[in-house]
């Protein structure tokens, strides 16, 4: 190590005496040389200097990023909320449009109503509407959509009334079976251990035989609802000591009103 470094110091001071020995002119010409040789090796590093200051520039701070991402994280919420909306208003729409176009072809005099109150607890027995005797409804007259029947009212004021459900065990709609000579009387019957009815058919005969998705609609006997409405399609049939039992799917989803009709009489 030692010889190592008084070679390096002899090495040293040759080339300081040569520069000197060159005069001014020679110093020159070797100070050229020099620059020549690692001026390729300047403009390999200031370039690369300029990219990486470049890079370091387009790279953002990590507080930046997470502040970008919450920005789009709240975006992409608002998106998802508009976009629910509109799915929204284009079903409420269609059903409305449905709505619409059975009341003008339907053969009943029909008002229009909202359902403005029910109880949580007992959505099968009743619900309330928006519509009174001012509208000129009356108790006891049906209550349906383009869907199917709904029930009936019971007590009007001036600007509301109730409606008896389909599904309460008090609500009885006379009815017949399509394609047969079957009648028999639908309501609601609470199962047990369920708080929830079945909407049933009962007085058929024993030998009605009938099959699944067989269509009942009201027959007309009793005065309160016209024959004809549709009301739901068979379920299950089977045969009890003193007559023929069915249970119901409903036309109408009871649980999701939110639209009625309301029947005056016929046009």
């Amino acid at each position: 190590m030692r010889r190592f470094s008084i070679f390096a110091l002899i090495l040293f001071v040759l080339a300081v005496g040569g520069l000197f020995a060159l005069g001014p002119s020679g110093t020159q010409r070797a100070q050229t040389s020099f620059l020549g040789i690692i001026s390729p090796f300047l403009t390999t590093g200031s370039n690369l200097d300029r990219k990486i200051s470049a890079v370091r520039q387009g790279l953002k701070t990590l507080q930046e990023l997470e502040l970008e991402n919450q920005q789009l994280a709240v975006s992409n919420k608002e998106l998802k909320a508009v976009n629910q909306t509109l799915r929204d208003l284009e079903t409420e729409n269609n059903r409305l449009r449905m709505a619409l176009q059975y009341r003008e072809r339907a053969a009943f005099q029909l008002v229009p109503a909202r359902v403005i109150a029910r109880d949580a607890s007992s959505w099968w027995n009743t619900i309330k509407i928006d519509r009174g005797t001012a509208d000129g409804l009356e108790s006891d007259m049906p209550v349906l959509t383009e869907s199917g029947l709904v029930g009936k009212t019971t007590s009007v004021a001036e600007h509301a009334a109730t409606v008896l459900l389909i599904s309460d065990e008090n609500c009885r709609v006379a009815s017949s079976i399509e394609g047969t000579r079957e009648q028999g009387i639908i309501s609601g019957e609470r199962g047990s251990g369920t708080s929830q009815p079945v909407l049933c058919m009962r007085f058929l005969s024993k030998t009605a035989n009938l099959k699944p998705d067989q269509k009942v609609y009201s027959s007309g006997v009793g005065g309160v609802y016209p024959a004809g409405i549709f009301i739901g399609a068979i379920k299950e049939f089977r045969v009890r000591e003193l007559d023929g039992f069915a249970t119901l799917q409903p036309a109408v989803d009871l649980t999701t009103l939110e639209d009625v009709f309301v029947v005056l009489g016929k046009k």
